[in-house]
């Protein structure tokens, strides 16, 4: 009778832990009844020039020369672990300024900010059009950059080589989140055109993917909020481990009480 009190206990506890362990699919798996949205909308995703962003723009033609007063200077940089060996050739960047404007040589004061890239090149070909023949543009953001904080594995700021990534990349690149992140409302900020903005990001739900926040803009802020797990246990903190000490303890006695 005794050793089956002892037994029942122990079951006891081994449930409830176990009770407590269990997480229903619909909180955890990403993009749920994704088959029931079909073919998903192609969205046309361009990111968007913005102030402080550094962009690269380099200009060439048929003739070299004539592209040699539309480019900035490149510029020597120093080999600090050999010095007598000499640096390398770097090419200057473009500052966009509070206003969206950038200084263009021989161009003058061009405004870039709230433009696309295909904007871009449409605005610098028609500005370059009646000095070249046939001009090449190469163009590119530079400091393309999101961050990701919260619960995540890895929290922190991501530069990207490329000028589109979406909102599953970017926790990809975070390591995920953990299993404490909430899935259904993760939080998206951006700054767009001088106003802040942000949504809430479901994705348990399979038609975020044609929402606006599918893709990622430079500069955006994603944030997983913690889940009632992780905040009761920031609360509990320290006290579990006296907690689970006091329980051992009363198994204990129970086990040398029924001996």
């Amino acid at each position: 009778m005794k050793i089956s009190l002892f037994r029942f206990l122990f079951i006891g506890v081994i449930g409830v832990l176990s009770v407590s362990s269990c997480a229903p699919r619909a909180k955890i798996a990403y993009m749920q009844n994704i088959e029931s949205l079909g073919s998903a909308t192609d969205h046309t995703f361009e990111s968007k020039v913005q102030p402080d962003d550094l962009l690269l723009i380099i200009v060439s033609a048929d003739d070299p020369e004539a592209v040699v007063p539309f480019n900035l200077t490149t510029r020597m940089t120093s080999n600090p672990e050999n010095p007598g060996m000499g640096g390398q050739q770097s090419q200057q960047l473009y500052l966009v300024d509070s206003q969206g404007y950038i200084d263009f040589p021989s161009l003058g004061r061009l405004k870039l900010g709230g433009l696309t890239r295909s904007q871009v090149m449409d605005t610098l070909q028609s500005k370059l059009n009646p000095y070249l023949k046939n001009p090449i543009l190469n163009f590119r953001i530079t400091n393309y950059k999101i961050v990701v904080e919260g619960e995540v594995a890895r929290p922190g700021v991501h530069r990207i080589a490329s000028e589109r990534i979406t909102l599953l990349e970017a926790l990809a690149l975070s390591g995920d989140l953990t299993i404490y992140g909430k899935r259904d409302n993760i939080l998206v900020i951006r700054e767009q055109d001088g106003q802040r903005t942000h949504a809430r990001v479901d994705i348990t739900k399979s038609d975020f993917i044609n929402s606006p926040y599918y893709y990622l803009s430079q500069n955006d802020v994603v944030y997983v909020e913690p889940n009632k797990t992780r905040v009761n246990a920031s609360v509990v903190g320290p006290n579990i481990t006296v907690g689970l000490t006091a329980l051992s303890l009363v198994i204990t006695i129970i086990a040398l009480t029924v001996k």
